[in-house]
């Protein structure tokens, strides 16, 4: 049962009211725990606050919100919160940005949120590094989160993680990076004890387990430049292949995922790519 002052029970109604379209007095009554001409007091304050609150009768009948000049305050919790940003970053390269509409628009949103669930969406809007959006590969919020936070916090991790052939794995890593590449969102690491780059799709990590030593983070690196580098290497079949073109009007070409683009050595201008 809410407690708290009648203003905090109103803001619960109208949670209520926002979630549950159609709520009737008696069951708005019955889980705020008052009586149902208490309930429709709620309703009735929020009203002369200038919140939009419909009463309709009959069978469908019960409490919504309407459409009118001022919006109602929204109520997100942790997973909403998360996954509004995550969407966000799948679109918008400038979400970080506070001059830019999008970045204003989830910078007042993270300013409404409790300090605990917005620290979890800004620490993903800041660390996270995005470009724009092809296709789509929601991870779990939580499990992002999870990540963001443990780069922010240069931890090491241990991550449960199915390959795509579909084999578990559990490996111990440094996090560096949440990076959002075309819909995909990897992480990019240092695997232990090997210390090899490595690149996971995070929507495969079942689980992230934080461990108790941190790590020195990278200096100076370009987080989607290295991800591009990472997933140009590593094809089943290698190939060179000789491009007679100026190096730099093939690299505005060529995507740098398919392959390590280089001038000859012998100096023709031509490029080289390697596969």
């Amino acid at each position: 049962m809410p407690s708290g002052s009648p203003a905090a029970r109103a803001l619960v109604a109208l949670e209520l009211i926002e979630r549950r379209p159609g709520i009737t007095a008696a069951d708005l009554a019955h889980r705020l725990g008052v009586t149902d001409r208490a309930a429709r007091r709620y309703v009735a304050t929020l009203r002369e606050a200038g919140i939009p609150v419909e009463a309709a009768r009959g069978r469908d009948g019960g409490y919504r919100l309407g459409r009118g000049l001022r919006l109602p305050p929204l109520h997100f919790g942790a997973p909403e919160a998360l996954a509004l940003v995550m969407a966000a970053l799948d679109g918008h390269h400038d979400v970080a940005d506070p001059e830019s509409l999008v970045g204003a628009a989830i910078a007042r949103i993270l300013r409404a949120l409790p300090a605990s669930v917005a620290a979890q969406a800004d620490s993903m809007r800041r660390s996270a590094t995005s470009v724009p959006n092809r296709t789509a590969a929601r991870p779990s919020p939580e499990i992002t989160a999870a990540l963001v936070g443990l780069c922010s916090e240069s931890r090491l991790a241990r991550l449960s993680y199915t390959t795509e052939a579909g084999r578990r794995l559990n490996v111990e890593v440094e996090p560096w990076f949440v990076v959002v590449r075309h819909g995909r969102w990897y992480l990019l690491s240092r695997l232990l004890p090997a210390h090899d780059v490595r690149a996971y799709r995070v929507d495969r990590v079942n689980a992230v387990t934080p461990l108790a030593g941190q790590f020195d983070p990278p200096r100076g690196i370009d987080p989607v430049a290295l991800l591009e580098s990472h997933l140009a290497s590593g094809w089943a079949h290698g190939a060179v292949i000789v491009i007679e073109a100026p190096i730099d009007d093939v690299s505005r070409c060529l995507p740098t995922h398919l392959g390590r683009l280089e001038a000859l050595e012998d100096g023709d201008p031509a490029g080289r790519v390697d596969e």
